[in-house]
């Protein structure tokens, strides 16, 4: 089995295969360690997956525990939901939870083979189109890679899934995100907070460590993420809608100061701030893919259609839509192809269809500053409603 890209899908797809005793080798272009633009959130619903599959432990001890969210309107108005005492979201930066999901894929059994390009897939044409494997470039040189299952976890600027023509960019929406770490951010008034849990025995008992509340401050034609991160560092990502001619996106570092500079509610914070790193700009966001019809080929996470996941489940759909893929995989290995694809659509719908529904629903709303600021005073005269809204955007259910 080859896995193209070795992200959250592309590891978890290779270790899902790779304990059950299939062959993997994992290639990506870049060389781990690597930076990646991400809300750096790994919400309750995720953390179970990973729980489940056993990767939770360095995540727990080396990430900054979330306990809920906040939302904030373009007149002030704000609202704070918690997630149910049992669930809690992680916060890490994209390089560390990467780098501890491909070690873990490693250990698997996983061959893992980093600075390896992949140009394109390569197919036996002479009856119905059926992939064989990829050519890749390294060094310079061209060689071709087979398998009898290639999985395509390459992002969403896959060069697999544009490449065939499955992908493409829809007219709406058209948003573009500007993201960047900063150090000397103030947590402000929503920072850390102690939480509690059940214990084992009984009671409520308070957990270790720090807590810190994910944020969305929406407004006029926009939205900005919050996330503290370990190390100091505060996650600040600007979503808007724009264009590839837009002269804002010139300069991403005066475009994100300036937003900052002009919020009444994180200005004060940003004030003493500065950059880490220079921001990195990603877009248009939303990508649609048409699942494969073809043998051969499977598709994950980014790399099989992306959304702007302003519930912060981005991961999620890749790590559940890795071990998706991995299962589609492990039954072409056992049983051929026939009635693959149709299932692995119908996997994903079930995984994921409530919370695509759930995405496009919010990205309506923040459209509108008046039903944002209708929305933020609804939750405070019924914060049991923004509670279970909250819950349901972590996916504590799962």
């Amino acid at each position: 089995m080859l896995i193209v890209g070795a992200g959250p899908a592309g590891a978890i797809a290779g270790l899902v295969a790779a304990r059950a005793g299939a062959r993997v080798r994992i290639v990506d272009r870049a060389t781990f360690p690597r930076d990646k633009l991400c809300g750096d959130t790994v919400n309750p619903g995720t953390m179970a997956v990973l729980r489940r599959l056993g990767l939770s432990a360095e995540i727990e001890r080396g990430g900054l525990r979330v306990g809920g969210m906040i939302l904030t309107g373009e007149r002030g108005v704000s609202v704070e939901g918690r997630y149910p005492e049992a669930d809690s979201g992680y916060a890490m930066v994209r390089r560390a939870l990467d780098s501890v999901l491909l070690t873990h894929a490693v250990a698997a059994g996983c061959e893992f083979e980093p600075g390896v390009a992949v140009q394109r897939v390569v197919a036996d044409e002479s009856g119905r189109r059926v992939v064989t494997g990829v050519a890749v470039g390294v060094n310079g040189q061209t060689r071709t890679l087979t398998a009898p299952v290639v999985i395509a976890a390459d992002g969403r600027r896959s060069a697999i899934a544009w490449g065939l023509g499955l992908a493409r960019h829809p007219l709406r929406p058209r948003r573009w995100a500007i993201g960047a770490y900063f150090e000397n951010f103030a947590p402000g008034a929503i920072g850390v907070r102690p939480q509690t849990t059940t214990s084992s025995a009984g009671g409520v008992r308070p957990h270790g460590g720090a807590w810190t509340l994910g944020e969305m401050h929406v407004r006029r034609n926009c939205y900005i993420g919050v996330a503290q991160v370990p190390g100091g560092l505060t996650n600040v990502c600007l979503v808007k809608p724009s264009g590839p001619a837009d002269a804002d996106l010139r300069d991403p570092s005066a475009l994100l100061l300036r937003a900052l500079a002009d919020d009444p509610l994180l200005r004060d914070r940003a004030a003493d701030a500065r950059f880490a790193a220079p921001p990195v700009v990603l877009g248009p966001l939303a990508v649609d893919v048409d699942p494969p019809s073809f043998d051969g080929l499977l598709l994950a996470g980014d790399a099989a259609g992306f959304i702007d996941p302003m519930t912060g489940d981005g991961l999620r759909f890749a790590v559940r839509g890795g071990e998706l893929a991995a299962d589609a995989a492990l039954d072409v290995l056992a049983h051929g192809w026939t009635g693959v694809h149709a299932h692995l659509a119908n996997a994903r719908r079930r995984a994921f269809a409530g919370k695509w529904r759930f995405n496009r629903a919010l990205r309506a709303l923040v459209a509108s500053p008046r039903a944002v600021d209708l929305a933020t005073l609804g939750g405070r005269l019924a914060p049991g409603a923004f509670e279970r809204l909250v819950t349901h955007a972590g996916d504590c259910a799962l």
